[in-house]
């Protein structure tokens, strides 16, 4: 039986826990933080470190049907340093990288 949402994405990526979901679908440097699933879609927030010179904070938004990953979409930006953020919150986590 296949489900729907992250159990299925999670299921059919092999892993056993939504929380190892980011070790098998990214590689590189990622933190994993909100995982948001409604039905067949599912949002994960995180940042990615390491692939250029400023950090990415990113929403990957997916759909899943059959179990299957058939639409995928990205909501990246640039994370802004503690100088740059007009509201002194950091964009991911609750500290601002070093």
């Amino acid at each position: 039986m296949t489900h729907s949402g992250l159990s299925g994405l999670v299921e059919r990526q092999g892993v056993a826990r939504a929380e190892d979901f980011t070790e098998v679908a990214f590689e590189g440097a990622a933190e994993p933080g909100t995982v948001v699933a409604d039905g067949d879609f599912v949002i994960v927030h995180g940042r990615f470190s390491g692939f250029q010179p400023v950090n990415w904070i990113a929403a990957d938004i997916l759909r899943i049907e059959d179990g299957l990953l058939v639409e995928h979409w990205d909501v990246i930006q640039d994370e802004a340093t503690e100088a740059q953020s007009k509201s002194q919150a950091p964009m991911f986590g609750a500290s601002f990288p070093r």
